[in-house]
């Protein structure tokens, strides 16, 4: 298939007037319009891309953070981080953080430790408030991404990209909120598509997976992002981008994502399982590592026949390297969560998959006989051309808890840095929730496997979170931060690498469903903050900054600030703050809102 693309490259000169005008970083609501070139790709840009300013604040603290950003984690465990130290520019952009994949690390952890902005100090509302919401053409469930002095041009700019629910992208100036590019993933005659009559995801399913970024590919760098749409015959279809960072353009031909694996379970024919488009979207963000782009499906309300795909596709060409169903001789199972899978420095990676068929019948090497994994913790080993389930973990009652609902794959897994026990021994931990509120702790040298009257988890906090997880946890300096549906914010302290039986701390919040996914803010281990969002859908959203070592301290929420000041619209089901350089992301359903320094 042939993909129109026309993408929007704001004019250099004109950002460089304005920024000349507003001394560098005071917000607009009257920025130039984006120019409009053509050229022979996907759909149309609105031209009209604005960043606009929901107070009246001007300047802001654009951020130097000057330290690479890194996970705090060494040895085995230890993985790549969100991105490095990159040098001032010229034309005024500051040498800053990355933020290039989901949570900022592999691991998922969700801290920043190069944050030398924002502290504790000034993170109030005398002097931090919302600066300006990047305008968009959708709800922006895909949590937005950082690139610091991306030259475009000749001129270097710290670039915000944000993917929308109508198939766009945009990239803005992060420091300014000079719009400089959008581009349509939309194919000629196509629209998103529509919602498959389930409301999981709405108005419409285009990017809702977190793209990702790896800079050391092509020549400046590549955004890679998967786009559902439809076209007129009702056909549904999948494709995965490769944008250059600086112009947005399809470094190649975007690939549709097609998949077969031998099966025998629903929806196979001869033995062999096919991967439908329509019945599947993908809500776990993208994963680069290995040098390779893994993606992985959620289905559309439970409605069949779908089951549990992994695709990966080769960084450079996008031709696909290696596919895994693990429910193949059964059905569902499919990977649900904002973090979709997680990856130790080894390239091994780890999901946790929802309701689906598990073989309760093993083999003599404790795997199940019929190789589906439905409604359990899996570790996977990659290679350029096979992708293979190398450990599992399942609870005594999998089978009943699938029947029921009752999963785990609602929850986000996080990898922990790592953590040494009473013994001495240096531990390296997978965590884990789903919808019945009991926490897993997994041991990823040997995850546990299944036994129809013994739990084998390293460790089993039951009841931790009554409201069951539909979101991600977070970590910093030992404990890790998680927030259940209709619960509080909650801190868990790590000791001796053990979980508490009850939260250390919690926030007076609540957090309505799907509960939140935190972030954290650190320079280093100093001047810590714990982020956190009220994003229920429909209702008013709220930004919260915490005390990490006491969450019953709040620093700063966006309802403080007299007659509205920070209030930024309604929430999003997806939604986790970015923090990077001074400035909080916050993606809703028409933009990004950005807090910072007033």
């Amino acid at each position: 298939m042939t993909i129109v693309r026309r993408i929007a490259i704001i004019n250099i000169l004109s950002i460089v007037s304005l920024l000349s005008a507003c001394g560098g970083g005071s917000t607009t609501s009257n920025n130039p319009p984006v120019a409009s070139t053509s050229s022979s790709g996907v759909g149309s840009s609105s031209g009209s891309s604005t960043s606009s300013s929901a107070s009246s604040s001007t300047s802001s603290s654009s951020g130097s953070s000057t330290s690479s950003s890194t996970s705090s984690s060494s040895g085995s465990s230890s993985t790549s981080s969100s991105g490095g130290t990159t040098s001032s520019s010229s034309s005024g952009a500051s040498a800053g953080t990355d933020v290039l994949t989901y949570h900022n690390d592999t691991m998922r952890t969700g801290q920043n430790l190069t944050e030398i902005t924002l502290t504790p100090a000034n993170v109030k509302s005398a002097t931090f408030g919302l600066l300006r919401i990047l305008k968009a053409d959708n709800a922006v469930d895909a949590t937005p991404l950082i690139a610091t002095n991306v030259a475009i041009a000749g001129v270097s700019h710290n670039v915000i990209y944000i993917a929308t629910e109508a198939d766009s992208v945009y990239a803005y100036d992060a420091d300014s909120g000079a719009a400089l590019a959008q581009v349509s993933m939309l194919a000629a005659g196509e629209t998103p598509s529509d919602t498959r009559s389930c409301a999981q995801v709405e108005p419409e399913i285009g990017i809702t997976s977190t793209p990702v970024i790896d800079r050391s590919v092509g020549p400046n760098g590549t955004l890679f992002v998967v786009a559902m749409s439809k076209d007129s015959s009702g056909n549904y279809y999948h494709r995965l981008h490769a944008l250059d960072l600086a112009t947005l353009a399809e470094r190649v031909p975007a690939v549709i994502i097609q998949a077969t694996y031998t099966g025998s379970g629903v929806n196979s024919s001869a033995g062999l399982q096919t991967f439908q488009a329509g019945q599947y979207k993908e809500r776990g963000a993208l994963l680069a590592v290995n040098g390779q782009i893994y993606t992985v499906w959620a289905s559309n309300c439970d409605y069949m026949p779908y089951n549990g795909w992994i695709i990966a596709y080769n960084e450079t060409t996008l031709a696909q390297t290696a596919v895994l169903n693990y429910t193949p001789n059964g059905s569902m199972g499919a990977v649900w969560s904002v973090a979709g899978l997680a990856a130790d420095s080894a390239g091994a990676l780890y999901g946790l998959a929802g309701n689906g068929t598990f073989d309760t019948a093993l083999s003599s090497t404790g795997f199940p006989a019929q190789a589906d994994y439905g409604n359990a913790a899996i570790k996977i080993s990659s290679t350029a051309t096979t992708l293979t389930v190398a450990d599992y973990f399942a609870v005594p009652n999998t089978v009943s808890e699938s029947n029921g609902d009752i999963d785990l794959g609602s929850g986000s897994p996080m990898l922990l840095p790592d953590q040494t026990d009473a013994t001495g021994t240096v531990r390296h931990l997978m965590i884990g929730a789903g919808k019945d509120g009991n926490v897993l702790l997994l041991d990823r040298d040997n995850l546990g496997k299944f036994n129809a009257s013994t739990n084998h988890a390293y460790q089993y906090v039951t009841s931790a979170l009554p409201g069951g997880l539909f979101s991600a946890f977070a970590y910093f300096n030992g404990s890790v931060y998680v927030a259940d549906v209709g619960g509080t914010l909650k801190a868990f302290a790590l000791s001796q690498a053990l979980l508490p039986a009850s939260a250390s701390s919690q926030s007076s919040a609540i957090f309505p469903r799907p509960g939140t996914s935190p972030a954290v803010s650190a320079n280093g281990s100093s001047d810590p903050i714990v982020w956190a969002v009220v994003s229920g859908t429909g209702a008013a959203a709220e930004l919260h900054a915490y005390n990490p070592a006491n969450l019953q301290q709040e620093y700063y929420n966006s309802t403080q600030a007299a007659n509205g000041r920070d209030a930024f619209g309604n929430g999003e089901k997806f939604i986790t703050p970015v923090i990077a350089n001074g400035k909080v992301f916050v993606g809703t359903p028409s933009g990004v809102a950005v807090f910072g320094l007033l």
